[in-house]
């Protein structure tokens, strides 16, 4: 896959300053928890911010509600579309509710139940593809035709990254400088973000971001250089189920980011237990994806201040004990 040109307009750590005044008083100013437990075993000083207690459930409120604020007045129509397997789903149907707008959502068939559910109650209609047989981008700008509807994608869109940089902005704020910062990666939004807002309080910060091994489209292209993908892959991480990296993400991650690696679902899943049984935190796969980089030794974290972000706690109960029950 070629490269995509860099646009002049890539968002900047001013984007993400200003996205935290915008978003203020709609997004919640998670917690950063500790373990004593955590920190001997690793032998680190690790700070989790718990994205997984933002409202929606995930870290991607943020960036909904900061493009739709935003977007504001200009939208006539007052309709957006989306889509997304379910945390961007919920974050914009979420949104739009707040702003005054009219929302619909393109999910998968396979989108967790829970996540489709919370999406029809904030309000959002669905509508459904077989992503066996259909690209979700593909089935979003066949209804965009035929329709007005703004299209607010789930991570490639400059306002929707500097929202998301507020999770590390806040965690850099509220415990001082790390020294590294592990970060989910699907499609690049947050890492994207998080990475400009290391960048503009703490530059010597590494942010690393961490993919499901199934997923590894983002590290191969941070490390050949050149832009790769992955078709419907195999992991529980649902939320990290992107094929690639965006117009915006692309360029970001490879100027921005220290490092990327990728953890199997068996450590995934190590992670999960870890914060429900000794936390009390329900956090989904795709969330536990930098604590599990850090507990399986992906990443040397031994004599460091650690951050670690838990993007999201939307999971299925069921398949969640599923999960637990089998490891």
């Amino acid at each position: 896959m070629q490269v995509h040109t860099t646009p002049i307009d890539l968002p900047t750590e001013m984007d993400v300053a200003a996205a935290a005044e915008r978003i203020r008083g709609h997004a919640r100013r998670t917690p950063v928890e500790t373990s004593r437990t955590l920190d001997a075993r690793l032998g680190a000083a690790v700070f989790l911010k718990c994205e997984n207690l933002q409202r929606v459930g995930a870290f991607k409120f943020r960036g909904a509600m900061n493009a739709l604020i935003k977007l504001g007045a200009s939208n006539e129509s007052r309709r957006v579309l989306a889509y997304s397997s379910g945390n961007h789903a919920q974050a914009i149907a979420l949104a739009s509710r707040i702003v005054g707008l009219s929302a619909t959502i393109v999910m998968p068939t396979t989108a967790p139940r829970a996540k489709r559910r919370a999406t029809e109650e904030y309000g959002a209609s669905i509508v459904t593809y077989d992503p066996s047989r259909e690209k979700r981008e593909e089935v979003a700008r066949r209804l965009q035709a035929e329709g007005d509807a703004v299209l607010i994608p789930p991570f490639d869109h400059p306002d929707v990254i500097a929202g998301q940089g507020t999770a590390a902005a806040e965690l850099l704020e509220d415990v001082g400088p790390l020294d590294l910062l592990l970060v989910p990666c699907g499609g690049g939004g947050l890492l994207s973000g998080s990475a400009l807002a290391a960048r503009s309080l703490y530059p010597r910060c590494r942010v690393i971001g961490v993919e499901p091994e199934a997923g590894d489209d983002a590290t191969r292209s941070f490390l050949t250089g050149v832009l790769q993908s992955v078709e419907n892959p195999d992991t529980i991480a649902d939320g990290a189920r992107t094929s690639c990296l965006g117009r915006y993400t692309f360029p970001l991650v490879r100027a921005l980011v220290s490092e990327m690696v990728t953890v199997p679902d068996a450590a995934l899943v190590d992670a999960m237990r870890f914060v429900w049984e000794r936390m009390k935190l329900v956090v989904e796969p795709t969330g536990v994806l930098g604590l599990a980089a850090a507990l399986s030794g992906k990443v040397e974290v031994a004599g460091r201040r650690v951050g670690v972000i838990l993007s999201g706690g939307n999971v299925d109960l069921t398949f969640a004990l599923e999960l637990l029950s089998r490891a």
